[in-house]
């Protein structure tokens, strides 16, 4: 066995740097990990799911997501924090959404790669 076969060529070591500059940093990586754990609970991802349909007051996500209003209001409070979710009040309700497109755009393609 030669060595030839373990030698890069140069046109593969170019593209591994401009890979390597295009990773994101140790804190980006770690907001990224982060994210995925908000993601890993089903509660939350029901409520995320339900939010990209409509925004919503917490009594009509507690029914969507056959959850308790408490623990739907615990779960917002989660997603909120992490930026996911947007909230305002009108009158004496308070109305629920997806913080951008983007969110919803995750959750969509999540949808379509696990359910399909």
């Amino acid at each position: 066995m030669t060595d030839d076969l373990f030698q890069m060529s140069e046109t593969f070591e170019d593209s591994l740097s401009e890979m390597k500059g295009r990773m994101p940093s140790d804190a980006g990586l770690l907001k990224m990990a982060d994210m995925f754990k908000i993601l890993s609970d089903p509660t939350r991802v029901r409520i995320l799911y339900a939010l990209s349909l409509s925004q919503l007051c917490v009594q009509d996500i507690s029914e969507l997501a056959q959850v308790s209003q408490s623990a739907v209001s615990h779960q917002l409070r989660i997603l909120r924090n992490s930026g996911l979710v947007n909230w305002k009040k009108s009158g004496k309700q308070v109305f629920y959404s997806l913080d951008s497109d983007a969110v919803r755009t995750l959750i969509e393609k999540a949808s379509e790669h696990s359910l399909t």
